[in-house]
C-alpha cells in the first residue's frame, strides 16, 4: 500500500451535454456517459487527507478549479469554449466523486513522473 488515496470524477450528463456541444459531429451520434467510464483520470492525493470523507470533500472544494479545468483541458485546450463562471456549484452538477483510501501499488518499482 502507498501513502495516497484517489479521487476519480465521474462525469455527469451536463458535463456529456458539454462534451458533445462544444465540439457537435454531424454525423457522430456523439458521447455517452456510459462511453466515458474506462477512461477516467485518477487524481492520487495525500493519503493523510482521507481520514474521512468530509475531509476528502474539504480537499475537493479547495481544489476543485485545478480539478475542472485539467478535465476541461482534456476535452478542448481552446479555453473559449469552456464555461465562463466554473464554480463550486457547477463542478458539482459536472462530476460526481468517488473517494478510495485504498492504493496498492502490484508493481513496487519506481514510480515515473511521465509528463516530466
Amino acid at each position: 500500500m502507498i501513502n495516497r488515496a484517489a479521487i476519480i470524477l465521474k462525469y455527469l450528463e451536463p458535463m456529456v451535454r458539454w462534451i458533445n456541444a462544444a465540439d457537435p459531429h454531424d454525423d457522430d451520434p456523439g458521447i455517452t456517459a456510459e462511453s466515458l467510464i474506462q477512461e477516467r483520470t485518477v487524481y492520487l492525493i495525500d493519503g493523510d487527507i482521507f481520514d474521512s470523507e468530509d475531509a476528502a470533500q474539504s480537499w475537493i472544494d479547495a481544489n476543485y478549479e485545478v480539478l475542472f479545468e485539467d478535465e476541461l483541458e482534456g476535452w478542448y485546450t481552446d479555453r473559449k469554449l469552456w464555461p465562463k463562471k466554473r464554480s463550486l456549484k457547477l463542478f458539482r452538477e459536472w462530476f460526481g466523486v468517488e473517494y478510495h483510501s485504498c492504493i496498492v501499488d502490484t508493481v513496487g518499482g519506481k514510480i515515473v513522473d511521465d509528463g516530466a
